[in-house]
């Protein structure tokens, strides 16, 4: 698929640079960033979501009786 991206000149100028210097081309270079990046949005979005409980250690567990007003009142 076709798309058009806006460059600053000074990043076209990086992107062909180091595009020579790799013996890639700018397709190729474009490419590969956003693949990259996609990547690691993935990775993190899958680590964001995990949640390691307990969330607060405790020393006496399971001894704590905390009715829904008292939780919302501890939360305000």
């Amino acid at each position: 698929m076709r798309t058009t991206i806006d460059l600053t000149d000074q990043v076209f100028r990086e992107l062909k640079a180091l595009a020579a210097m790799k013996g890639m081309s700018m397709k190729e270079i474009i490419q590969k960033a956003v693949q990259d990046e996609l990547a690691n949005a993935n990775r993190a979005d899958v680590v964001r979501d995990r949640i390691k409980f307990p969330i607060l250690e405790s020393k006496e567990p399971g001894t704590l009786h905390l009715t829904n007003a008292e939780i919302d009142d501890l939360l305000t």
